[in-house]
């Protein structure tokens, strides 16, 4: 008898520790996020992984609806002013309060040269203080998304971003080191506890936050595992409780693995190739005459019309893609319009034909920069287009890189040729065209076009669509935008991905559209 209450205590240790375990999060991706400064790179990684820590004046739903974040309540008081009312008592994770300053602090933040987000930023106007719960913002012209461009800002503490002199973003590309690459305090579901790049990051659930969990995850152990196999094989094994990206050729038989399953659906992303067609020369590459043959229309719809995306499609992804001729990350950016939406066809000949027409009847040698740990297969298809390309005597180097090193070479347009995606929870065209395809100029326009291709046409339209505030007018022109860039070939479209999840059989998560993990609505169960 005496022994009992020893039994009865070790059980209940036991499973006190069993409950704890099944708090933890432990997951993995092939890629690291680059930075915990939230405005200094936009990149899907980056910004959820910063997501679990920051939040804006909206958020997104399962369904990515915007509904109320930080802010409890908005209005458009007039065609050009926008009044944001904020929670009262939320505070940052150092247990400073919330107000207006911050907002106002942060928005401006978010425009700084820096920053890779200032051209949404720039897009609200100008943001100010009514009272400590309550921002205003100015638009100098009508905004027609001016909620969608807003639920991309994040907000941080003024004061702690003094204390720690880190007022401006980190100028992540030239590789400047600040207290916000390890460090972060947001108002958040979790509190960064730990971060040591390319190994592992930790968070902790955020005791004091207003939100409302829909998971039990109390801890979070992330791990980046770059290695397809490596990766796998720590789910299966049960090492690891998530994997955001399992490779689409493991996923057939992930489907039929005891203790896995496999979590869905389309992405909002469009994956394409970007063109030199700037510089009189080549920067990467050997070409009769040393000329740049991406400047000329021909040789790009000849390598545009060289890519069998279908093949890649049922070889390469496993299905796990919708080849497209769209220059949005979602159909419906272009209101599903076919003469946008459908591609060149894929026609060696013809393509033969634009090369020989061109002056290029005998190739010539390109690099083609790729990264290898940020989208699926991303790498494989570089190769796949390596292949395809050589049957019009294009000899290409693959140059594959993670995807730390990748972004800062594109972004300082050190670059041929490169593969790039650009996605989100944003299907309005606007969010692809102003920062991707408009030439480069102010407040982030053009930011992301890295090709550095000129087309005034495009440009002309997509500016007025930005500010058009009737919506048969706005369409209409972002129609004749789109088209005109397809019609030149400034980039080359591939597909949308449809991204898989796979998770241990105890672990339910929320699949959204824009590949975003949100940690607050998972549940671990017991095994």
């Amino acid at each position: 008898m005496k022994r009992k209450p020893f039994l009865l205590l070790g059980l209940v240790a036991a499973a006190c520790a069993l409950s704890v375990q099944a708090q933890t999060l432990r997951w993995a991706s092939q890629g690291d996020p680059q930075t915990m400064d939230p405005h200094s790179q936009n990149e899907s990684m980056t910004n959820m992984m910063n997501g679990q820590v920051y939040e804006r004046l909206t958020k997104r739903d399962a369904k990515l609806n915007i509904v109320p974040g930080l802010a409890s309540e908005w209005s458009q008081t007039s065609p050009l002013v926008w009044r944001f009312k904020l929670r009262p008592g939320i505070k940052f994770h150092d247990g400073s309060p919330l107000t207006a300053d911050d907002v106002v602090y942060s928005i401006n933040r978010a425009k700084e040269p820096t920053s890779q987000i200032a051209v949404y930023a720039a897009a609200v106007g100008t943001p100010k203080k009514i009272d400590d719960l309550t921002v205003e913002f100015q638009l100098q012209t009508f905004n027609p998304i001016f909620l969608q461009h807003l639920d991309t800002l994040w907000i941080m503490s003024k004061s702690w971003s003094e204390q720690h002199k880190v007022t401006r973003p980190l100028d992540f590309k030239n590789k400047e080191e600040a207290y916000t690459s390890r460090n972060a305090n947001g108002t958040g579901p979790y509190m960064l506890v730990t971060r040591e790049p390319s190994v592992k990051t930790v968070y902790k659930r955020n005791p004091n936050w207003w939100g409302k969990f829909d998971g039990n995850v109390q801890d979070i152990v992330f791990t980046p595992i770059g290695n397809d196999a490596t990766r796998l094989a720590a789910l299966v094994s049960g090492e690891i409780d998530f994997v955001l990206d399992p490779a689409p050729r493991d996923v057939p038989r992930l489907r039929n693995t005891q203790g896995v399953k496999i979590v869905d659906g389309p992405e909002n992303r469009l994956v394409m190739l970007g063109m030199d067609q700037a510089r009189d020369k080549l920067l990467y590459g050997a070409v009769p005459g040393d000329k740049n043959p991406l400047k000329d229309q021909r040789v790009r719809k000849a390598l545009y019309q060289a890519i069998d995306v279908e093949t890649m499609r049922t070889k390469l992804m496993n299905g796990l893609s919708v080849p497209t001729g769209g220059l949005t990350p979602s159909p419906l950016g272009s209101y599903n319009d076919p003469a946008i939406e459908t591609r060149y066809p894929f026609d060696i000949a013809a393509a033969r034909k634009l090369m020989a027409d061109a002056g290029y009847a005998d190739g010539f040698e390109v690099t083609l920069d790729c990264p290898n740990n940020r989208y699926i297969n991303d790498e494989e298809i570089c190769l796949a287009v390596a292949t395809m390309w050589a049957q019009l005597k294009v000899k290409v180097k693959v140059n594959a890189m993670p995807r730390v090193t990748f972004f800062p070479k594109v972004e300082k347009l050190d670059t041929s040729i490169y593969l790039y995606g650009w996605g989100g929870a944003i299907t309005d065209a606007e969010t692809m065209m102003t920062p991707v395809l408009r030439n480069r100029g102010e407040k982030g326009v053009g930011a992301y076009n890295y090709g550095n291709f000129k087309n005034d046409k495009f440009d002309q339209l997509a500016a007025q669509s930005s500010g058009e505030a009737d919506p048969k007018k706005r369409e209409q022109l972002i129609k004749a935008a789109l088209m005109e860039v397809k019609e030149q070939v400034n980039v080359i479209p591939l597909h949308r991905q449809v991204i898989p999840w796979a998770a241990r059989t105890n672990v339910n998560v929320v699949h959204r559209a824009d590949n975003w993990f949100e940690t607050a609505w998972v549940t671990v169960n017991p095994k």
